[in-house]
C-alpha cells in the first residue's frame, strides 16, 4: 500500500511589527546604546550647567545679588556685624556702578577727543621721523614714507582679518560651547547615573571644605540645600576649621536657620556615602554650640587597622591605683589613650554575643586587680573559663550557667548587700557624713573596696528558680531576689565602696530591667542590633547626642564600645565617646593575673557563698508586725517592717510589699478607702507554703 507522507508542521509567522519591536528593544537595551546615551546626557549636562554657572557669575558681577545672599546668610547665622560689613560693601559697589553709568554720558565726546589727539600725535611723530629720513637720504619724498608704511600695515591687517573672519564666525559658537562644557565638567555637573564607571568612586579622597559642603548640600534636606545655594561663599561659612583628629579629621558645622541637628544625624549613612566613606567611618555628635553638628570622618580603611597592645601586656611594672589612677582601656577615635576612672562607680557593659564583651570587661578587672586593696567577688554565668585566671585572686569565683550557679550568684550579691549595710551602720555609729573616704579605705580593712562582678547577668534575670520563701531568684519584679539585691547595691553601695559590675547580652526589659541599667554610673555598649536596644543600653540622652552602637559592624568592630556616663573624659557638650579597646588574650590575661597574685598573699577563692544561719522570712515578718490585729494599713506595715529589720526593709515601697503578698496569695485590699493587709490572709499563705514544703520534702524522701 502506498504510504502517506506526514504533513510538515506549520510554523506560525511572527508578525513584522513583533519582530521589529524585539529588535528595537534589543537595540535600546544594548550596553553600547546605554553607554552612548549616558555619554550624550553627561556632556549635554556639562554644557547646560556650564551656561547656568557662567550666567550666574555674570549676574553676580553686574548686580547686588552676591551681597544680598551674604547678608541673608549672616542674618540667618545671627551675625549682625557681618551684615553691616556686607551692607558697606554693597553701598560701595552701588556707588561705583553709578559712577560708571554717569561716565557713559560723557564718554563719546571724550573718546572722540582722545582719538583725534592720538591720531594727530601719531601723525606728527611719523612726519618727524620722515623728516629725519629725508635729511639722511637727501630725498624729500622720504618724509611720507613712515606714514605710508603704517597705512600699508593697516591694509594688511584688514586683509588678514578678512581672511580669518569666515572661519572665526564658524568656530566662534563652538568655542563658546566648549568653554561652557569645560565649566560644567570642572564642576561635575551631570547626573550620577550618567557618570562613567570608575569615575564616580572617590574612596579615600581627602576631606576638603568643598567636599563637606557638597555632601551636606546633597543630603536631601531641602532647607539646607537652598540655604547653601543662596550663600555667596557656597556654604563655606558654615564650616569651622578642619582639624586632624587621630586617624581622621574633625569639623564643626553650624547649620543655617530652619535645619535641625536631628535631620543630619538621621542621614548618617547618606552623609558618609556623599563623603566617599562607609557608614562606620563617619560619626555625627552634638557639641555645646547651638545648631551645630560635629563630624568626625575617618581616613578610608583606618578603622579596620588594629590598635596597639594593652599597657598591661607590654609593661610588666605597670601599677594600678583605684583612687588616683585610671584604667587604660584603649584608644578613642582621635587616637588618644582612653582612660577610665573606676572609683565608686557601678558599671554596665552590653552587646551582642561574641563581640568582645567579656574581654572588654575583663581588661578593666585585670588592671584593678593590680591594686591590692581591691577585693573581687565574681560570678561568671557563662562558665567556659573566661575568668578562671581569677582563681586565687578573687575571694569568690562562681563559674557556670545553671540555676544553681544563679542561686549562688544571688547569694553573692545578697552577701554584698549585708556587707554594705554593715558598713553603713559603722559609719552611722562613727558619725561620718562623707561616706568611706580614701584614708579610711586604705587604713581600715573593714572598708576595703569590693567589686561584685557578674558576667552574663541576663542568665540571672531570666532564671526561673524559686527559693524556699517562694520568692524567685530571677525576674524583674520586686519579688526577684537578684533584682532586689542589685537595686539595693545601686542605691547605697558606692558610698561605702561596694560596687556592682555587670555584663549582659541583648539588653531588653526582660533581661535587663530599667532600674538596674539606669543605676550604673558607667554604661558601655558594643555592637547592638537596633536603636531601641542602644537606648536601653546607654540611655536616651546618649543616643540623642550621637551614640550609635547599633551602627557598629557585627564581627568587624569587635571590642569597640560606645561609653556614656561618668568616669570617662568627654569633650564639652558630648554625652558619649567611642573607644576601641585593647584586646588581652586568655594567655595574656593569665600572665597579668599572675602578676597581681604575686602582690597579694593569703587569698582563698570560694565557689559557694556561706549563707546566714537564718534567712529572712518576709511573710513571717509581716505576720509578726500585724500581731493580733485583724488588719493593718499598708503604710503601718511598711513602717513596722523597717523598724523590725532596717537592713532588709528600709527601702521597701508599697509596690514591693504588694508584689510579695500577691505572689503569696495574700494581696492587700481596700477597707474604708484605705489599703490594708489582712492577718487571716497572711496566716493562710504561711500555712499553705509550709504544707507545700512538707509535701515536697515527703516526695523527695519517697523518691
Amino acid at each position: 500500500m502506498p504510504t502517506t507522507e506526514q504533513a510538515a508542521p506549520v510554523v506560525p509567522r511572527v508578525p513584522v511589527w513583533v519582530r521589529g519591536g524585539c529588535a528595537v528593544r534589543v537595540l535600546a537595551t544594548h550596553e553600547r546604546t546605554r553607554s552612548t546615551g549616558r555619554f550624550v546626557v553627561r556632556h549635554g549636562s556639562y554644557v547646560l550647567a556650564g551656561g547656568g554657572i557662567a550666567a550666574r557669575r555674570a549676574w553676580d558681577g553686574r548686580t547686588l545679588a552676591r551681597y544680598e545672599r551674604m547678608m541673608r546668610a549672616a542674618e540667618a547665622a545671627g551675625q549682625p556685624e557681618q551684615v553691616l560689613e556686607w551692607e558697606t560693601r554693597a553701598a560701595a559697589f552701588r556707588a561705583a556702578r553709578h559712577k560708571r553709568r554717569m561716565d557713559l554720558i560723557t564718554s563719546p565726546v571724550d573718546v572722540a577727543k582722545g582719538a583725534a589727539v592720538g591720531v594727530a600725535t601719531a601723525e606728527g611723530a611719523l612726519l618727524a621721523l620722515g623728516v629725519v629720513l629725508a635729511i639722511a637720504e637727501k630725498d624729500i619724498s622720504q618724509i611720507v614714507v613712515p606714514t605710508m608704511t603704517v597705512i600699508e600695515l593697516i591694509r594688511w591687517v584688514v586683509v588678514f582679518i578678512g581672511i580669518i573672519w569666515g572661519p572665526l564666525t564658524v568656530a566662534g559658537p563652538w568655542l563658546f560651547l566648549a568653554s561652557l562644557w569645560a565649566i560644567g565638567r570642572h564642576r561635575q555637573a551631570a547626573p550620577a547615573w550618567a557618570m562613567p564607571a570608575g569615575k564616580t568612586s572617590t574612596d579615600g579622597a581627602p576631606i576638603t571644605p568643598s567636599v563637606v559642603v557638597t555632601a551636606l548640600r546633597d543630603l536631601g534636606v531641602a532647607p539646607l540645600r537652598n540655604a547653601i545655594k543662596e550663600m555667596g561663599d557656597a556654604g563655606a561659612g558654615m564650616l569651622g576649621p578642619i582639624r586632624i583628629a587621630g586617624c581622621g579629621v574633625e569639623v564643626d558645622v553650624t547649620l543655617p536657620s530652619g535645619v535641625s541637628t536631628d535631620e543630619v544625624q538621621k542621614r548618617r549613612r547618606k552623609l558618609a556615602e556623599n563623603l566617599s566613606r562607609h557608614e562606620h567611618e563617619v560619626f555625627v555628635t552634638i557639641p555645646q554650640a547651638a545648631r551645630t553638628v560635629r563630624l568626625w570622618i575617618a581616613d578610608s580603611g583606618a578603622l579596620d587597622e588594629p590598635i596597639g597592645p594593652s599597657p598591661l601586656v607590654t609593661d610588666p611594672d605597670v601599677k594600678a591605683d583605684l583612687y588616683d589612677g585610671r584604667a587604660p582601656w584603649g584608644q578613642d577615635l582621635r587616637g588618644d589613650a582612653a582612660l577610665l576612672s573606676l572609683l565608686q562607680r557601678h558599671l554596665l557593659i552590653t552587646g551582642l554575643s561574641n563581640q568582645g564583651k567579656t574581654a572588654s570587661l575583663r581588661a578593666l578587672a585585670l588592671w584593678l586587680a593590680l591594686d591590692t586593696s581591691v577585693e573581687f567577688r565574681i560570678a561568671d554565668l557563662k562558665g567556659v573559663g573566661d575568668w578562671r585566671m581569677f582563681d586565687g585572686l578573687a575571694t569568690v569565683l562562681i563559674q557556670g550557667p545553671t540555676d544553681d550557679h544563679v542561686i549562688e550568684a544571688t547569694h553573692m550579691l545578697e552577701a554584698g548587700v549585708r556587707e554594705m549595710e554593715r558598713r553603713i551602720a559603722l559609719l552611722e555609729q562613727s558619725g561620718a557624713t562623707d561616706g568611706v573616704t580614701r584614708d579610711m579605705a586604705r587604713t581600715d580593712p573593714r572598708f576595703r573596696p569590693i567589686v561584685l562582678l557578674v558576667d552574663e547577668a541576663q542568665v540571672a534575670f531570666m532564671c526561673p528558680a524559686v527559693g524556699e520563701d517562694k520568692r524567685p531568684y530571677g525576674g524583674t519584679k520586686a519579688t526577684s531576689r537578684y533584682f532586689m539585691a542589685a537595686r539595693k547595691l545601686h542605691n547605697q553601695g558606692r558610698a561605702v565602696n561596694v560596687v556592682l559590675w555587670q555584663g549582659t547580652q541583648d539588653p531588653t526589659d526582660q533581661n535587663l530591667p530599667k532600674l538596674v541599667r539606669e543605676g550604673a554610673h558607667i554604661r558601655a555598649s558594643l555592637v547592638l542590633g537596633t536603636e531601641e536596644q542602644a537606648r536601653m543600653a546607654l540611655g536616651d540622652k546618649a543616643v540623642n547626642g550621637g551614640a550609635a552602637p547599633h551602627k557598629l559592624r557585627q564581627g568587624l568592630d569587635k571590642g569597640t564600645v560606645v561609653v556614656a556616663g561618668d568616669g570617662v573624659k568627654l569633650a564639652p557638650g558630648q554625652s558619649s565617646i567611642t573607644i576601641r579597646t585593647h584586646f588581652i588574650s586568655g594567655e595574656q590575661a593569665a600572665e597579668v593575673a599572675d602578676r597581681a597574685k604575686a602582690r597579694r598573699t593569703g587569698v582563698t577563692t570560694l565557689t559557694a557563698i556561706e549563707r546566714p544561719e537564718q534567712e529572712v522570712d518576709t511573710l513571717a515578718d509581716v505576720a509578726a508586725v500585724i500581731g493580733d490585729a485583724p488588719r493593718m494599713r499598708t503604710q503601718e506595715v511598711l513602717a513596722a517592717l523597717a523598724a523590725r529589720n532596717p537592713g532588709e526593709y528600709r527601702e521597701w515601697t508599697f509596690a514591693d510589699l504588694k508584689a510579695l503578698l500577691e505572689a503569696a496569695g495574700a494581696a492587700p485590699y481596700k477597707s474604708d478607702g484605705q489599703m490594708v493587709v489582712a492577718r487571716a490572709r497572711v496566716e493562710q499563705a504561711i500555712t499553705k507554703r509550709d504544707e507545700q514544703a512538707a509535701a515536697e520534702s515527703a516526695d523527695g524522701g519517697l523518691a
